[in-house]
């Protein structure tokens, strides 16, 4: 049966795609509904139609899904950043660890591991430590401050993000006034005028240092304008009407002029207090400044570091390698258990502040490299393989050389993408024992489990850790083992 647009239809929803959409069939025609939950009976009206699928809209909901619940957001549905808060909470850990699961059989085609329950949340809320609201015009004229509509650049006003930090609000609506009363304009995409392109707040989880960065439009804000934000960001307390002790430690600027998606430009200015908040992840601790990547959800990063450490497996003697490192998250917390650890990662930025996270804990055993790991791991290797076989070097010289490039341990952390396949083709050169698999993408994780298992590797342990509840991404750390 063949299907047009415009068509109604009913249906029940029986998964959820990668957008978190509801995926259902009638008569085999396969349909994407976004706002439906797996287990819903719906109506809806086709508003695209392929060949052989479909997209629709839900008009009306026959029967809810057991699993459905009232969203605690109230622009959850327009907003593009929540995509399952309909979903209980339950029901969306059961769905991740089918969802990694099926993943890794289907698409890596390894039947034997041992599935770990999934790390979820005890409060599913308010977990985010970082936040960046868009900020432009709405069609009445005032100023919105919020977050993106999906798959558009509409923003939805919304202050109070339910995933957010709570002190958030306030800090919007002092900027939303400071912006009215200096006759401040937010930036229009599509003029290239206007002065404030976006809000980023930052949130220290355990020192509750908060960090308040404009992304500006250019060097248009007046001395007057900035000494103004100061004085109403730093007057005003933001815990006047919630119980913590947070304090605003840092006031930036960042400036980008660029005609672009890119929200972050090269450039900041600190206009009061420190140009970095600072938190930890378990014991050590780390800078962050405007431009530097650090998890945003502190409480579930220390259990998915502290998951990666366990499957190590270190005793103090190990040379490991974290490739994809960053600012150096896990490199640190592996070199206190490793005799020496070896970090690569492509951000110029990122290597800087490792390094200099690596000297404010007191760590000495870690050397980071700035490139691709898919280029420097490659490069490195040959490098030191020929050192590791020339004559003309001290013995000592030669034993490190191939210390560094036999590792007992390789971990990677790459992005989406997963890896490339010579990196894949130098980590099985390197032969370590174990390989710690730290991915945000179980399908293209689940590609790369089936390279190596193919490679003289095997699959031992797959534990699911929920980062980021009420979407559909899930965090998975894996260990693999090198067959005998």
């Amino acid at each position: 049966m063949s299907f047009k647009k415009d068509d109604r239809v009913t249906l029940t929803i029986e998964d959820i795609g990668t957008g978190g959409e509801g995926i259902g069939k009638v008569d085999g025609y396969t349909l994407f509904i976004k706002d439906a939950i797996i287990g819903d009976k719906i109506e809806a009206k086709i508003i695209k139609a392929k060949k052989s699928y479909g997209y629709a809209r839900l008009e009306r909901l026959i029967e809810p899904s057991v699993d459905r619940v009232s969203p605690v957001c109230p622009v959850a549905r327009q907003c593009g950043g929540c995509q399952i808060q309909e979903m209980s909470y339950e029901a969306q850990l059961k769905f991740k660890e089918r969802l990694v699961e099926d993943n890794i059989k289907r698409i890596g085609k390894i039947d034997k591991f041992e599935l770990c329950p999934i790390i979820g949340m005890e409060e599913p809320y308010r977990y985010r430590n970082k936040a960046q609201y868009p900020v432009g015009i709405s069609k009445d004229g005032s100023i919105a401050m919020g977050f993106y509509a999906g798959r558009t650049h509409s923003i939805i006003p919304c202050v109070d993000c339910k995933i957010g930090a709570a002190e958030n609000r306030y800090i919007l609506e002092i900027i939303r006034s400071w912006m009215e009363q200096n006759n401040i304009m937010p930036y229009d995409e599509k003029s290239g005028q206007g002065l404030v392109r976006h809000v980023l707040i930052r949130t220290g989880y355990h020192t509750d240092e908060i960090m308040v960065c404009l992304v500006v439009n250019g060097n248009k804000l007046t001395d007057k304008h900035k000494e103004s934000l100061v004085r109403r960001l730093t007057e005003v307390s933001t815990d006047s009407d919630i119980s913590t002790e947070k304090s605003i430690a840092s006031i930036m600027l960042n400036f980008n002029s660029d005609n672009t998606n890119v929200i972050l430009g090269r450039k900041c200015e600190t206009l009061w207090g420190k140009s970095y908040i600072e938190d930890f992840i378990g014991d050590v601790k780390y800078q962050i400044s405007p431009l530097s990547f650090f998890q945003v959800n502190p409480r579930q990063t220390e259990k998915l570091y502290g998951k990666a450490l366990e499957f190590a497996d270190l005793s103090g003697a190990e040379t490991v390698w974290d490739l994809y490192c960053g600012i150096g998250t896990i490199s640190l917390f592996l070199a206190k258990k490793a005799k020496k650890v070896y970090g690569v990662e492509i951000v110029p930025q990122a290597i800087e502040d490792a390094r200099n996270n690596a000297k404010i804990n007191g760590i000495e055993n870690t050397e980071f490299f700035v490139g691709k790991a898919e280029e420097v791991v490659p490069e490195f290797y040959e490098k030191m393989l020929h050192l590791s076989q020339d004559d003309s070097v001290s013995e000592e010289e030669r034993r490190a050389a191939l210390d560094s490039i036999n590792p007992e341990v390789v971990v990677v952390d790459p992005p989406r993408k997963g890896c490339d396949e010579s990196l894949i083709d130098t980590l099985v050169k390197m032969s370590p024992q174990r390989i710690v698999y730290v991915s945000c993408d179980s399908a293209t994780l689940s590609r790369d489990l089936g390279i190596l298992e193919n490679k003289g590797y095997r699959t031992i342990k797959v534990q699911p850790v929920d980062q980021f509840s009420h979407t559909v991404h899930v965090e998975t750390v894996c260990l693999l083992s090198k067959k005998p």
